[in-house]
């Protein structure tokens, strides 16, 4: 009798230690400004924008599944920064060694370089293998992208991604854009649940820039995505940091997960809090009934280390590495501000203070 008792608890441990998780990760604006490209420029005239992201490699690749906004085109030559942004083909390059599995196109900054700069940016992404969301050359190319569900740890997950504009360019043939729209994202939901998604994602370009709270269409919106039972929300544009909340809906039983704004993630521009922005993690569980739930997040804090006289390139760091160099008193300010933001407003999402190490696979 014990031994039966033994073998069906040990069973049941077994069962629930390996109960199916799935983590995703998200990260902020990715741009690139006239000084960056200067600064990747090689005598050969290439473009190396190696650096980058090398530091945060561990904490993308141990995620299942990691995103990018990606705020440039790929127009080809020549290449600009702010305010019409083209980027080299070889800026997409760090972004997929360091592990991102999917870049968001519905921004402000897609029509920069008009049709044919959005149709050459999805062709190299195409052409790279690289996912992506938000923009298209056409309709029917939406339509094969949408709904775009990933099966991750066996979590059916969607994406979707809308942009409040496009700075004034308007399209002229047959690219597609996925402005925000209710009715639009209301159906684009609902043919992803028909579709089996489990997990609803929504990644918005919105909000005003440089503003450190959410404003109240924001918010409307935020409820409205809500309602129509998304699970999470990844916010972006102001180019600083907007608070985050894990907050439970009685209506749907559900946790959902809200991030007004990332920040910047890769950028040159040098106001305080534009300097870096944030990293979020988000675990997916499955609760008693087997239903697909969000079960957590966290935030990391990103900084821009500007080149110098030891530094050729931009790259990112954690803002503990930053205040060792010539940056500290600007990482001081950054940090401090993100921090008196997170620790005032946000809501069930903590800061991760795991050391980078742990996240090595």
């Amino acid at each position: 009798m014990i031994s039966l008792f033994s073998t069906l608890l040990i069973s049941l441990i077994s069962l629930l230690t390996s109960a199916p998780e799935a983590e995703l990760v998200f990260a902020g604006d990715a741009m690139q400004h006239e000084r960056q490209l200067k600064a990747a420029r090689q005598a050969d005239g290439t473009y190396d924008y190696s650096p980058y992201y090398r530091a945060f490699e561990p904490y993308i690749k141990s995620a299942d599944f990691a995103v990018i906004n990606l705020e440039t085109t790929l127009g080809g030559t020549p290449y600009s920064g702010y305010p019409c942004f083209s980027a080299p083909d070889s800026y997409l390059r760090p972004i997929m060694d360091a592990g991102f599995d999917m870049v968001l196109l519905a921004n402000n900054h897609m029509l920069d370089k008009r049709d044919k700069g959005l149709k050459r940016t999805v062709a190299t992404l195409r052409n790279a293998g690289m996912p992506f969301i938000g923009a298209y050359d056409n309709a029917a190319r939406r339509s094969e992208v949408l709904p775009f569900i990933r099966d991750i740890n066996g979590f059916k997950v969607a994406f979707l991604n809308y942009t409040y504009g496009t700075n004034g360019i308007t399209i002229q043939g047959d690219v597609v854009v996925d402005y925000i729209d209710r009715a639009k994202m209301s159906r684009d939901i609902k043919a992803a649940r028909e579709a089996g998604a489990e997990i609803m994602t929504v990644c918005m370009h919105w909000g005003d820039e440089y503003k450190l709270l959410p404003n109240d269409t924001q918010k409307r919106l935020a409820d409205f995505l809500f309602n129509e039972g998304v699970d999470i929300i990844i916010g972006g544009h102001p180019h600083v940091i907007q608070p985050m909340e894990l907050r439970h809906s009685d209506r749907h039983n559900k946790n959902q997960f809200l991030v007004y704004s990332l920040g910047n993630y890769i950028s040159a521009m040098r106001k305080t809090d534009c300097r870096g922005g944030a990293m979020v993690r988000v675990k997916l569980k499955r609760d008693t009934a087997g239903r697909a739930v969000v079960d957590s997040g966290s935030y990391r804090l990103v900084f821009v280390q500007e080149p110098d006289s030891k530094l050729r390139n931009y790259r990112l760091v954690e803002p503990e590495e930053a205040m060792k160099g010539n940056l500290a008193g600007a990482c001081r300010e950054f940090r401090r501000n993100a921090m008196r933001i997170f620790d005032k407003y946000n809501k069930n999402v903590p800061i991760d203070t795991m050391p980078m190490s742990t996240y090595d696979k």
